[in-house]
Formats: structure tokens, sequence, C-alpha cells
């Protein structure tokens, strides 16, 4: 079996004996330092294996334009107010120079902290910092040339599997395996902010587990228990939950965030599970599927002309998917453009000779 089914993420084990839980900070922080290290005292003080965050910068995300491709396509009104994509991560973001404080921090108080990734440029610097895992959010599924240098790292890599099809899946497998990356945790997720409950389809961890031989577990999006109990129940070996402070901590998740009150009930009733078990069913979800332009693909970045060579320099995998798939990006990489192009265009393969 390539695949481990113990290991160590920081102090603890990931097993399939044991939930390991994991609090989510992301955005809620407010762009404010001194409150991401509250919530990392408070996921501390409740009793989580790990704190996580989000590190990225918007720049390595997206591209600032207002052009259709680029606005926010949320039916959430918070995250919609921002307008185009490029202000919503802006504000969201965790700033990369706090990074050694907060993982200084965590340190000091004796808690694992480590951190969805993006883009190569801030895996090195966390590298520095000895981050123990790294999380490949669902949106960066078919982002492959990072899932490839992450998983060089030799460290435990944890992916969503939330907006993927199957066969990207399969793809991330391989990619894993090439480099000998043995200690995986697939994570079944669902991309609706808030997800519905009946949308949660636990039985697939099974699923996950039995197809591809690994150990999987849930991140809930959801705003009850349910799930994450169902999940438990089910096998799960770790478990995800966005945490804020409290009822003011109005950051960018908070909506769908547990308190700490909320959170440290839950890790007290995630062995005690019996409901919300869903459906049997991998396909993905009407209201999910929607949401598959959140996914990367290949712009272009700056104004080229026809005949200009493809190089690193005029070409992006970025967020949103409406462009051509980054599966393609090293096919096409030293070929010419058959056409002039603006930056933020959408790029086909019939646009390259």
């Amino acid at each position: 079996m390539f695949f481990k089914k113990k290991f160590k993420l920081g102090r603890n084990h990931v097993s399939e004996k044991r939930q390991f839980i994991v609090a989510e900070i992301s955005g809620n922080h407010c762009g404010k330092l001194d409150l991401a290290k509250k919530l990392i005292f408070k996921s501390k003080k409740i009793g989580v294996d790990a704190v996580k965050i989000q590190a990225y910068t918007p720049e390595k995300i997206t591209l600032d334009l207002n052009s259709k491709d680029f606005k926010v396509n949320s039916k959430n009104k918070l995250w919609r107010n921002n307008k185009k994509l490029f202000n919503l991560y802006k504000k969201a973001h965790t700033p990369i120079e706090w990074l050694p404080s907060l993982f200084d921090y965590a340190k000091k108080i004796k808690i694992d902290i480590f951190a969805s990734v993006f883009d190569i440029d801030t895996v090195k610097i966390l590298e520095t910092l000895n981050c123990p895992a790294y999380k490949i959010a669902s949106p960066e599924i078919n982002h492959y040339p990072l899932i490839d240098f992450v998983s060089k790292k030799n460290k435990p890599v944890i992916f969503s599997t939330g907006l993927a099809y199957k066969s990207e899946i399969i793809e991330v497998i391989k990619i894993l395996k090439k480099n000998n990356c043995r200690k995986v945790i697939i994570l079944k997720s669902n991309t609706d902010y808030p997800a519905n409950i009946k949308e949660s389809h636990i039985n697939n961890i099974v699923y996950l587990k039995k197809e591809f031989k690994i150990l999987a577990g849930f991140s809930d999006h959801t705003k009850s228990d349910y799930s994450s109990l169902a999940a438990s129940a089910k096998g799960s070996s770790m478990l995800e939950k966005h945490l804020k402070l409290d009822s003011t901590n109005k950051g960018i998740d908070s909506f769908f965030s547990l308190s700490p009150i909320e959170f440290k009930k839950l890790i007290i009733s995630v062995r005690k599970v019996e409901e919300s078990l869903g459906k049997f069913n991998y396909t993905l979800p009407i209201n999910v599927e929607k949401n598959r332009h959140n996914m990367r693909s290949i712009y272009i970045s700056k104004k080229v002309k026809k005949g200009d060579k493809i190089t690193n320099d005029n070409i992006k995998i970025v967020r949103p998917g409406y462009s051509l798939n980054p599966r393609f990006f090293y096919k096409i990489l030293g070929k010419k453009f058959n056409k002039n192009f603006e930056k933020g265009s959408r790029l086909k393969l019939k646009d390259v000779k």
C-alpha cells in the first residue's frame, strides 16, 4: 500500500483511529495581527490538534482587473460587495509579513500551525519557518505545478476535493505518487458557503478511502455540527472547521464559522456521531458545479503580439477558471501566439501555434 495509514503532523498523529481536528482562522483576523494571535490562542485553549491559516497574496491568486471574468460571482453579499476578485482576496488574505510572528507565537504556546498554500513563492517562505504540512484548497486542485512543488517537500499534504472531478483527483494522486509523497489526507468538502447539510454526502469519505487507499477526512463549511459528527462515524481522519473569536468577529468567513464555545462543544461531541450521513454519490451537486469558475486557468498576463513566444512572463495560472486548463501549461510554453492579446484575455489551444 503506497499511502501511509498513520503519520505525525506536528505533535500529533493522523490515522484511521483518531480524528485530527483543525481550526481554520482564514480571514477572520480582519487584517489585524493581534486578532490572528487571539484566534491561535483560542484554538489552543479549546483543544484542537492544529490551527491553519491561508497563506497568499492577492497578486499571486488572480489579476487586478475590472473585466467580467474577474468580478466576484457569489450569492453571498459580504463577498459580492468587494466587486472584483482582487479586492476580495486583498481583504481576506493573511499578510506574508505576519508569517514569522504567527509561527513564533504558535510555537511559544505549543500549538501546531500550518497553511493552505496558493503559490510556490509562499511555500518557499513557509519552508524557512518549518511549516509542518501543506493544504491544497479545493479551487487549487488543478494547479498542478504548485502540487508538484509541494509534494517534493517531504511534508504531509492535505487536499480538498469540493470542486474536483474524479479525473482531477486521479491526476493529483499521480503527482503525489511520482514524487513519493506518502503522507497524504484527502478531504471531502462542499464549496457552497455556507454549505447545505443535505449536500454533505459524508458516505463519500468511505468511497475516497477505498477508491484511493488513502486517509480521508472532512472540511466542514456547514453552520451546524451534524455533518462533522457524521464524518467521524464514517472513519474520517481529519476534521477542518472555521473558527471566529465571537459574534462580534465580522471576518470574511465569520458567517459560517464557529465560536470557541461552539467549537469546544464540537470537539467534545465529535466521537458521538449518529446523524446526517448523506448519500453515497461522488458527482458534483448542481449548485457546486457552477462554482468551478473559482478554479485556476491560464490567462494572458501581459499584452502580447502575434508571433510572440509564450513564456512564464506573459501567461499565468490564476483564478478564475474560464480560460485554458492548467494541464496544458507546459505543453504551450515555448510556442507562439497566433494573434494579438490584451492582458486578462482568455486563451484557447487554437490561439497557439
